[in-house]
């Protein structure tokens, strides 16, 4: 198999898992089995669609540490409709003078919402599932509300930005006792 795509790749681990291969495993010692038994080999991939790729990538994780001293994106994706033909565009949080600036940032923010949301529905189906068809014990709750979660990491960021030395112990409903399963708050 040499073209990638989502079914095929997922062909690859369910072929690298019945052939005794270790497992959990990484994506990396997947690869690597994949290239060492000839079941992937590399595409002519276009220099200019990977360079593209990787500007994407950069842009994405630059950061810039605005008045308040909150470090945010510099840049943003949106993706839009022109002519009949959706593009992303990347607009710099700071480039006001932009056309179209605002509708832009705003079309960008309310995308990534849209991901994070996506990514809470697919975690409750996950949670769900799990619960109802394979957790031999407690059920795992999953909370969805994250309001306490932003104000503890405001606070943190506060206390650490003030020079306050001691780290506060995490609150009850912090995310640390999310991911460990118990989302009850006391």
């Amino acid at each position: 198999m040499s073209k990638v795509n989502k079914e095929g790749l997922q062909q690859l681990v369910a072929r690298y898992r019945v052939v005794g291969e270790p497992w959990p495993a990484s994506t990396h010692a997947i690869a690597e089995w994949a290239v060492r038994s000839d079941r992937w080999t590399p595409q002519n991939y276009s220099a200019l669609a990977y360079l593209a790729v990787q500007i994407g990538r950069a842009m994405r994780e630059e950061y810039i540490t605005d008045p308040q001293g909150r470090r945010v994106r510099a840049k943003h994706a949106a993706t839009v409709t022109d002519k009949g033909k959706q593009l992303t565009l990347w607009v710099g949080m700071r480039d006001t003078s932009v056309p179209n600036h605002r509708r832009l940032m705003n079309i960008a923010l309310r995308q990534r919402r849209q991901g994070i949301m996506g990514d809470c529905l697919q975690l409750k189906s996950d949670a769900d599932s799990y619960n109802e068809n394979y957790n031999p014990g407690e059920q795992i709750e999953i909370v969805f509300d994250f309001r306490a979660d932003l104000e503890e990491a405001e606070l943190l960021k506060g206390l650490r930005s003030n020079g306050a030395g001691a780290k506060p112990r995490r609150s009850a409903g912090s995310s640390l006792r999310y991911a460990t399963g118990t989302a009850q708050r006391t």
